[in-house]
């Protein structure tokens, strides 16, 4: 976050919210959805939860596809719980899809796929992440398999209870776009399945890569830009004034590259 962004606020907090408000603004039609942690705003309290309320409802209100990343439980009786607050009809935070992991098994995963056959939200579940240590457990082999492939494949065949009208899954992975061979055999071996590609900010990843994960019509996958967009200021070395106009700019840029690398029919 700019450094007068904050000059202007009385905490951090306030100076996070009024930076992130107006990004959802200037971004309004450029981009399709936006991605909010729990955990980062849980971390400041009360406060913060009310902050993540009123953030969630504005990005409904003016259009955007609502991802919200879970907690990681870490039993199944907190998957459970989690799952119950989130789906609950009086959840205070607007979303339309609900990020979890699949490393606790199926005991996590689970109690959201219930509550998803009586909502209208969706899931999606992270299977291999693009961290620079990721692949000292995520690449393991595992009865000829990577681990994030044996977690991709229980994954699916839970996903397969509900395929939409579309031919997707309303349960998606979360994938490294950095792993590009990993993207090719995920999405040849699971064309039902939708992925998000998440660390597009990284520096080993490219929209080359990413293009692995869509399907022959360029459909099935979307981009998760992170850091490109909202640190777009620091890569510009502007003083951060302008950190909204640069974050278009950014947009601009990861959407040519990216139709210059898929296709789409």
């Amino acid at each position: 976050m700019p450094q007068c962004v904050l000059e202007y606020s009385k905490s951090y907090l306030e100076g996070y919210f009024h930076f992130a408000l107006e990004l959802l603004e200037r971004l309004k039609g450029m981009v399709p959805g936006v991605r909010f942690s729990f955990s980062g705003f849980a971390m400041e309290g009360p406060e913060g939860l009310l902050a993540l309320s009123r953030l969630t409802e504005r990005a409904k209100r003016l259009g955007y596809c609502v991802l919200l990343t879970a907690p990681e439980a870490m039993s199944a009786r907190e998957a459970a719980y989690f799952a119950d607050t989130f789906f609950a009809p009086q959840c205070p935070w607007a979303f339309d899809i609900l990020v979890t992991g699949a490393y606790l098994g199926t005991d996590g995963v689970r109690p959201y796929v219930e509550k998803l056959k009586d909502s209208n939200r969706d899931l999606l579940v992270v299977v291999r992440t693009g961290n620079k240590s990721a692949p000292e457990l995520q690449d393991l082999l595992t009865g000829g398999r990577l681990v994030h492939m044996a977690a991709a494949d229980k994954i699916n065949r839970i996903a397969q209870e509900l395929v939409g009208r579309w031919g997707y899954s309303r349960i998606g992975l979360v994938a490294a776009p950095g792993a590009g061979e990993s993207l090719r055999i995920l999405r040849s071996k699971y064309p039902q399945m939708f992925f998000l590609l998440d660390s597009y900010d990284y520096n080993n990843v490219s929209a080359k890569k990413c293009a692995a994960a869509f399907d022959k019509y360029g459909h099935g996958a979307a981009v998760l830009a992170g850091t490109r967009i909202t640190e777009a200021w620091i890569a510009a070395q502007t003083d951060g004034y302008d950190y909204a106009e640069q974050a278009a700019l950014a947009v601009e840029r990861i959407q040519r590259n990216l139709t210059g690398s898929v296709t789409i029919l």
